[in-house]
């Protein structure tokens, strides 16, 4: 592995514009469980994932019901959004945040909703599939935090007439497009792509590696850091797999950028 971590380092500090990828994984070493891992949320329970797969009808359907159950007044949701909430970035997130602040990582994209990217510091985020501490309104696309709205009355209104909902994507609902454009942007841009923590199965996030590799004349160069091998590495999509933990291996990957970079005076 360690040849790995400085193949890493090397590829990181050649690279123009590098960006990242990530997902569940990364957020399992904040004590959040990912969702189809062997022990996963939806692995264990299909009950759960059948509701996920409700939610946004549910939301179109009666939004005052989709409000109560987020607010946890019905069901468990609530309450998962609630541990969410408690949840602290680990040494993987701080880690991504450092190699942003040495100027090496130019944009984190991720499909988590936790927002513990930017509570570890990371500036330049893109919440693939939203954010549990935004909330969103489908009509005209905007987007506001929960103090600048009351939750006394249910569903809560947009200014422009359109009722709000969490910013968090959800099954069958449509990805934002100007989050997509930003998300195809950047993996346009990139010459290497740093993907942690996820399992590359959900569309259309799981194609972005693509996107990165048809997206350049010159060719991009692909690095997993994940607990297993994912359809990426067994397609020859990525270039090599770091196997292991997020929060072991990215500390030691911006550790070793930061004591390569020249003093400064």
């Amino acid at each position: 592995m360690r040849d790995l971590i400085e193949r890493a380092v090397s590829d990181l500090r050649n690279s123009r514009y590098a960006v990242v990828l990530t997902g569940a994984g990364m957020s399992t070493e904040s004590g959040i469980r990912d969702f189809r891992g062997p022990k996963g949320i939806w692995t264990t329970d299909k009950a759960a994932e059948a509701k996920a797969y409700e939610r946004y009808e549910l939301f179109l359907r009666d939004p005052a019901s989709y409000w109560e159950e987020m607010l946890g007044k019905k069901g468990t949701h609530g309450a998962f959004y609630n541990e969410l909430r408690k949840a602290k970035p680990n040494a993987g997130h701080r880690a991504l945040s450092e190699l942003e602040e040495l100027g090496v990582m130019k944009c984190v994209i991720t499909q988590n909703i936790d927002g513990l990217h930017p509570k570890a510091g990371s500036r330049n985020v893109i919440e693939y599939h939203g954010s549990i501490r935004k909330l969103r309104c489908p009509s005209c696309g905007s987007r506001c935090g929960f103090e600048e709205v009351s939750l006394e009355r249910l569903p809560p209104s947009c200014n422009c007439g359109g009722v709000l909902k969490y910013d968090v994507v959800h099954f069958g609902e449509p990805i934002p497009l100007d989050v997509m454009e930003k998300a195809e942007k950047e993996a346009m841009e990139c010459d290497l792509m740093l993907i942690c923590g996820t399992s590359a199965v959900v569309y259309p996030f799981a194609n972005l590696p693509m996107v990165a590799k048809l997206g350049r004349k010159s060719s991009t160069t692909i690095i997993e850091v994940n607990a297993e091998p994912t359809p990426l590495t067994n397609e020859g999509i990525s270039d090599y797999l770091i196997q292991g933990k997020t929060g072991e291996i990215l500390p030691e990957i911006a550790e070793e950028v930061r004591k390569s970079r020249p003093e400064r005076d």
